[in-house]
């Protein structure tokens, strides 16, 4: 995949967290569009696609600099990159710092890391899912302004 093509996933991954973020505000939405007649929350999967929006963002930068990161561990493999970038100075700290959040975040969420056990029990199971509401905000804030400045730093660089 190129440079041009994760940008654009990463778009539409964000796009698609506002959009969720704002069915599950819109109960109003939630019944007369979708018939849904009790209503319900989203917010899990907002962290989720506000996490795939920084990844993707970060694997077309990290194309940019001439690194490819796949399975196994992708996801690692493309955090520890970025890292490397932030270690160079190439990119700023606090993006690194936006990525780990979310990251942790949505495996919480996902119980894609072992270590993380506790922390997505209290996410998954112990909380309702409206208690998600403001992790769900934060992430998809958190990615708005990751994607923002990957943008810019790929218009900045002449990448596309």
């Amino acid at each position: 995949m190129d440079l041009k093509l994760y940008l654009e996933k990463s778009e539409n991954e964000l796009e698609l967290a506002k959009i969720v973020f704002r069915i599950t505000e819109d109960k109003k939405m939630q019944e007369e569009t979708f018939h849904i007649t009790q209503p319900l929350t989203f917010y899990s999967s907002v962290i989720t696609h506000s996490y795939y929006c920084i990844f993707y963002a970060a694997k077309a930068y990290l194309l940019k600099h001439g690194v490819k990161t796949s399975a196994p561990n992708e996801h690692k493999k493309t955090y520890d990159e970025l890292k490397k970038l932030v270690e160079k100075g190439i990119v700023d700290l606090d993006l690194l710092k936006l990525y780990e959040k979310i990251m942790i975040r949505a495996d919480t969420l996902l119980g894609i890391f072992k270590t993380e056990k506790k922390k997505r029990g209290q996410f998954t199971y112990q909380k309702l899912p409206q208690a998600n509401k403001e992790p769900a905000k934060e992430s998809l804030d958190k990615a708005k302004l990751f994607y923002k400045n990957i943008y810019g730093m790929c218009q900045k660089e002449k990448i596309f």
